[in-house]
């Protein structure tokens, strides 16, 4: 069964009580068990810097879903919490549910690329990774001790 890593963010509304409900609504997916939990930390925001700090972390998963299926989940999950895709990119958001990593592998598809195409430059991303596995290797890029210590 592979191991899947979520990325959860949200800076919009009760940020920490979207990011619970969005949990147990993955938890309580079939095919989709949540093992692990990162702390949720503050983060500023990237790319589009005029809207709330975020409230970001991570989550792994046991999955029986393929990748698409299990992105179809978290879109889903997403939409059940008010997301919405008008605005920004990039911009303020309810909830954010990102696949960022699926196993070992590698998918670049339309709709579907992971591991996640910014990850290895996101530290925001990167350390909840490293709180639920420091040993984790990012395909195409390397361990993450070594793609934080890039970003320092």
């Amino acid at each position: 069964m592979p191991r899947a890593f979520v990325g959860l963010g949200a800076n919009l509304g009760d940020r920490e009580g979207a990011l619970r409900v969005a949990l147990a609504a993955l938890d309580a997916t079939q095919g989709i068990e949540v093992v692990g939990v990162s702390t949720l930390r503050e983060t500023d925001p990237v790319d589009y810097l005029d809207q709330p700090r975020f409230l970001n972390g991570a989550a792994a998963l046991d999955t029986t879903l393929a990748p698409r299926e299990l992105l179809d989940a978290l879109l889903e999950v997403e939409r059940s919490l008010g997301r919405t895709r008008e605005g920004p990119r990039f911009g303020p958001r309810t909830i954010d549910l990102d696949l960022l990593l699926y196993g070992d592998e590698s998918f670049d598809e339309p709709g579907l690329t992971v591991p996640h195409p910014r990850l290895h430059v996101r530290a925001f991303a990167l350390e909840p990774l490293a709180e639920l596995d420091p040993g984790l290797v990012v395909p195409g890029h390397g361990p993450l001790e070594t793609l934080l210590q890039k970003l320092d």
